[in-house]
């Protein structure tokens, strides 16, 4: 089960990923394309090319997860911003799960604590 916690990042691989991948391909990719660290507790999220399929690569204290999704009808909705990984928060993952198309959904200001 995946729930947020503080300081979590989400990271989107905009490109194509082989769904054929697992653990040390999928940190592989994160270490060499995304030049990040595997092991920093953030989630890496990955979209096939027909974007029927999603894996989320996390550590969590003590090993490797690896969480999968495969859609039985419609695609993911990703919106390649021209850069390799793209920062998501918690909700637009989650919107991102159910189907929902952030860009077009109204987002109201809500307070933040400032830090």
């Amino acid at each position: 089960m995946l729930t947020p916690s503080s300081g979590l990042r989400v990271w989107l691989y905009t490109q194509p990923a082989d769904m054929r991948k697992s653990y040390n391909g999928l940190s592989a990719l994160v270490k060499h394309t995304l030049g990040d660290n595997p092991l920093s507790g953030n989630l890496f999220v990955f979209v096939n090319r027909r974007r029927t399929q999603m894996k989320i690569l996390y550590f969590d204290r003590t090993g490797y997860a690896i969480w999968s999704k495969r859609l039985e009808q419609g695609q993911f909705v990703i919106h390649d911003k021209g850069s390799v990984k793209q920062l998501l928060s918690f909700a637009e993952l989650q919107c991102l799960l159910e189907g929902i198309d952030v860009r077009n959904a109204r987002h109201y200001k809500r307070f933040q604590l400032p830090g």
